[in-house]
C-alpha cells in the first residue's frame, strides 16, 4: 500500500462531530473528485469517484449524517493497468443533489431563483479555523497525494480550474507555508516540496500517524546523509594526506639519489630523515619527534621547501 493510501485511510478514521466541519470536508472532497450531471428538466445529479474504499465509505457516511441521503454506490473495474476497483457514489436530483451542492458552496443562489456554479472557495465554508482544516483534509482525500518520503519529498493537490487552485494555494499558505501552483496538461497542481512543510500540513489535516512515520524517515535520511558527508570528507582528507606523503617521500628519495641528504640544511635534513623512516605518521607527529619540537605548520613549511629543492634539481 502506498504512503498516500495509508495517510488517507488514517484520515478516514477521524471522527469529527461538528456539522460545519463535516460540510467543509465534504465540500473539499466534492471539489476534487465530484462531477455534476445535468439531466432532463434542469435536474441535477452528483457523482463522486474514488479508488479508495475507505474514502467511498467516508463520503457515504457524510451524506447520510448531513443530509440523510442514502447514496447509491456502484463498483466497476478500472480500465487502466492498475486494474483497481473504482467506486462511484451517485446522488440524483430526487435525493437532493442540488441542496448538497448549495450547502457545500459549489452552487450559489442568484436572483429570481437562478443558480450558478463557482470555482472559488466559499468564505462561509471555511469561516472557522476548524473548518479550514476540515476542508484541506477533504481536498487531500478527494485529489491529493504524497510521495513515499524514503524516495522524495512531494505533496500535491490536483485541481480542475486555475481559480480553485489559486484559492487552495492561498488557504494552505495562510498557515505560513509556501505552496505553489503549476499547470500539468489540463489540470492545475498545488504542491509542496519541503519535508518540514509537508509535516506541518499533515499535522494541520490531522494525519498524525503519517506525520510520525514521515518524520522518522526524514530524520533517518538526514542522519544518513550527514554520516555520508562526514565519511566522504574524511576519505577526501585521508586521500589528500596520503598523496602528499607519497609526493614528499618521492622528492626526498630523489634528493638522496642526486646529491645526498647531507647537502640539505640541518632542519630540512632532520625532517626528511624522519619522513623517510616513518612514512605513515602525521605532520604533527613528525614535529613532536624533532629537537626542538615544532608545530604542524612548521613541518609542512619545511617539507614544501624540500619539494621545491627536488623540483629545482629535476629542472
Amino acid at each position: 500500500m502506498s504512503f498516500s493510501s495509508i495517510t488517507k485511510n488514517e484520515l478516514c478514521r477521524l471522527v469529527d462531530e461538528k456539522r460545519c466541519c463535516q460540510i467543509a470536508e465534504l465540500a473539499g472532497i466534492l471539489r476534487m473528485s465530484g462531477t455534476i450531471h445535468i439531466n432532463g428538466k434542469q435536474s441535477l445529479g452528483l457523482r463522486i469517484t474514488t479508488e479508495n474504499p475507505a474514502i467511498a465509505r467516508r463520503v457515504f457516511s457524510l451524506l447520510k449524517n448531513l443530509f440523510e441521503v442514502h447514496a447509491d454506490i456502484l463498483v466497476k473495474k478500472n480500465n487502466s493497468l492498475k486494474k483497481n476497483n473504482v467506486y462511484l457514489i451517485v446522488v440524483n436530483s430526487d435525493m437532493g443533489a442540488k441542496e448538497i451542492l448549495l450547502k457545500t458552496g459549489i452552487l450559489k443562489s442568484q436572483d429570481h431563483g437562478n443558480i450558478s456554479f463557482t470555482n472559488k472557495i466559499g468564505s462561509e465554508i471555511i469561516k472557522r479555523g476548524c473548518c479550514k482544516k476540515a476542508f484541506l483534509r477533504g481536498t487531500f482525500l478527494g485529489g491529493g497525494s504524497i510521495s513515499n518520503p524514503e524516495k522524495t519529498y512531494h505533496m500535491e493537490f490536483v485541481a480542475n480550474t486555475p481559480e480553485f487552485a489559486e484559492d487552495l494555494m492561498k488557504l494552505i499558505n495562510s498557515y505560513g507555508l509556501t505552496s505553489k501552483v503549476i499547470q500539468r496538461k489540463n489540470s492545475y497542481v498545488v504542491y509542496l516540496k519541503e519535508g518540514e512543510q509537508i509535516v506541518d500540513l499533515l499535522n494541520i489535516i490531522g494525519a498524525h500517524s503519517a506525520l510520525l512515520n514521515f518524520e522518522n524517515v526524514r530524520v533517518y535520511k538526514e542522519v544518513r546523509n550527514n554520516v555520508n558527508r562526514l565519511v566522504n570528507c574524511e576519505t577526501a582528507n585521508l586521500n589528500k594526506t596520503v598523496d602528499a606523503a607519497v609526493r614528499q617521500i618521492d622528492s626526498i628519495k630523489f634528493i638522496q639519489e642526486k646529491v645526498g641528504l647531507r647537502k640539505l640544511p640541518p632542519g630540512l635534513r632532520e625532517v626528511a630523515e624522519i619522513r623517510l623512516n616513518y612514512p605513515d605518521i602525521s605532520l604533527k607527529e613528525i614535529g613532536e619527534m624533532l629537537n626542538p619540537p615544532i608545530g604542524k605548520s612548521g613541518v609542512n613549511h619545511r617539507l614544501r621547501k624540500i619539494e621545491k629543492i627536488a623540483e629545482e634539481l629535476r629542472d
